[in-house]
């Protein structure tokens, strides 16, 4: 057997040792997969569920189990769903270090549950980072591939370690939900249904500063609001349509996703010092951060 058989041969035994663990989700409209996280636990990509959904199928490998929405959160994009009936199988260890250029084996499962295999390569890796919902994912990994019902499955290493569980992106870029954002976060989903999001209920746009604020303010740009939630924290604190927000703990913000950075989750009930612009005069405003209200 040549080295390219062989190699070929070490791919698609290791999508078999992968089967046990991925699941086809039928959602009503096209079937998604999901990661058997524990034996009565899947995790799958929150936005491929419908935002009613409630009684769900997973199938694998033939075999249909009934499941319930137990908990999703935007944020990391993930959902978890409560098996009525246990299924075998063993989660890989996570892996470890990942390089650009490193393949990766994208796993999800057909229709009827049986297994599928994608080969990709690592596109590109980043730091930590925030969504535009405010999830804070524990690091970018970007993949050359695209998704279709494979999206929500697991990927992983030629070594058979878990990176991650794959998901749609902006532009339909490939990413993947590091095993340790999932790790984090499937327990709270589980227990409260969602992921409690630090909240200051203002709407903001960013905006220029005029020219003669400028020296004033010690900002070229900030965000402006825009609107208030009746009885959200930044209204009973003061602030006002119209002031323009230039930094929170002395952090600058400059777009909307800045506070996601500035406002996680562990600063629910802390107080924010927030630095305005009003009518031209700069104030400082204390603002005691919430826990965003569930939808």
């Amino acid at each position: 057997m040549d080295t390219i058989e062989q190699f070929s041969s070490a791919l698609a035994d290791r999508i078999a040792a992968a089967a046990p663990i991925v699941v086809g989700i039928h959602t009503g409209k096209q079937p998604r997969s999901g990661i058997l996280w524990r034996p009565d636990v899947v995790v799958a990509s929150e936005q491929t569920l419908p935002q009613d959904a409630a009684a769900l199928r997973v199938v694998r490998g033939g075999r249909t189990v009934g499941a319930t929405l137990a908990g999703r959160d935007p944020g990391t994009n993930v959902a978890v769903l409560k098996l009525e009936a246990a299924l075998d199988g063993a989660l890989p260890a996570p892996t470890g270090a990942v390089r650009v250029g490193g393949l990766a084996l994208v796993v999800g499962a057909d229709a009827s549950g049986n297994a599928t295999g994608r080969l990709a390569m690592v596109h590109a890796l980043g730091d930590a980072w925030h969504s535009m919902a405010g999830g804070r994912i524990d690091a970018l990994i970007r993949l050359d591939t695209r998704l279709g019902m494979d999206e929500g499955g697991p990927v992983l290493s030629l070594t058979g370690g878990l990176i991650g569980m794959s998901t749609s992106g902006p532009r339909r870029r490939t990413i993947v939900i590091p095993t340790a954002t999932l790790a984090r976060i499937i327990d709270p989903l589980l227990s409260e249904g969602r992921i409690a999001r630090a909240w200051l209920g203002i709407g903001l746009q960013p905006v220029s500063i005029p020219d003669g604020f400028r020296q004033s303010a010690g900002r070229d740009s900030g965000l402006m609001v825009v609107s208030l939630a009746g009885g959200g924290p930044a209204e009973a604190a003061g602030v006002l349509p119209g002031d323009i927000v230039l930094d929170i703990d002395g952090g600058a913000v400059n777009r909307p996703r800045s506070l996601s950075v500035l406002l996680g989750s562990d600063r629910i009930g802390q107080t924010a010092a927030l630095r305005v612009l009003r009518a031209g005069a700069v104030q400082a405003i204390s603002v005691t951060i919430a826990a965003r209200p569930a939808a």
